[in-house]
């Protein structure tokens, strides 16, 4: 169903994992024009990126976007996009295109199709690194999240999402966009987040949506 990689320590995943994304970066632009890469936001992959920044590619032909993004400015300290600018956005990586979920309105809704529209053009992805959250979220996809039957089942490239705990609006990539990516990867730390996924593999994709990404990803663990 899924492979599952367990490290000796942190450090060592996170640089693996930036050699391991860089490798399929490079091997998609050997017969693509361009190759695309989502990643998730949060504290997690700081350090891949950190990694891969540097990593010697040819970065004008990379797309890069988030798995999903807080509906709010660039600005804002909870911005996914402001820690993609500080973090991989940099050194050699500075040259790729960035591909935003996130533009100036109120609503995600109010640019939810313009968004779609330049997403729809980097499919399918050619790498996806994912998160889970401890509730067994992944992306923006929340247990009990208004849209999450749309998100998890429905035809829609983006979804605009609102969740019990969620300070604001989400945008995210849907889960049919995840699960067609051609190579795919979940980061997880630390003994809690390796129980949750265990339990995701015995629930539905509604109490558990990262259990909807499972099927041909390769989960990669330390312990912390």
């Amino acid at each position: 169903m899924m492979d599952l990689i367990e490290y000796a320590d942190t450090e060592m995943m996170m640089m693996d994992l930036a050699n391991v994304i860089a490798g399929e970066l490079k091997a998609a632009l050997l017969h693509e024009d361009f190759a695309s890469l989502a990643v998730p936001g949060g504290t997690t992959p700081g350090p891949i990126f950190d990694s891969l920044c540097g990593t010697n590619l040819d970065w004008a032909r990379v797309r890069v976007m988030l798995t999903d993004e807080r509906w709010v400015p660039e600005t804002s300290e909870r911005s996914n996009t402001r820690l993609l600018r500080q973090r991989l956005l940099v050194d050699r990586a500075a040259a790729a295109t960035y591909v935003p979920l996130y533009d100036n309105a109120s609503t995600p809704e109010d640019k939810l199709d313009d968004l779609a529209a330049t997403v729809a053009e980097q499919l399918p992805l050619s790498v996806l690194l994912l998160g889970m959250g401890a509730d067994m979220h992944t992306a923006s996809i929340f247990p009990g999240a208004d849209q999450l039957d749309n998100a998890l089942h429905g035809d829609d490239l983006l979804v605009a999402m609102r969740a019990p705990g969620a300070p604001e609006p989400r945008i995210t990539l849907s889960a049919s966009v995840l699960k067609g990516a051609m190579k795919r990867h979940i980061v997880i730390i630390g003994r809690e987040k390796r129980e949750a996924l265990e339990r995701a593999r015995h629930l539905t994709s509604e109490e558990a949506p990262v259990a909807a990404v499972l099927r041909g990803a390769t989960v990669h663990w330390a312990e912390g």
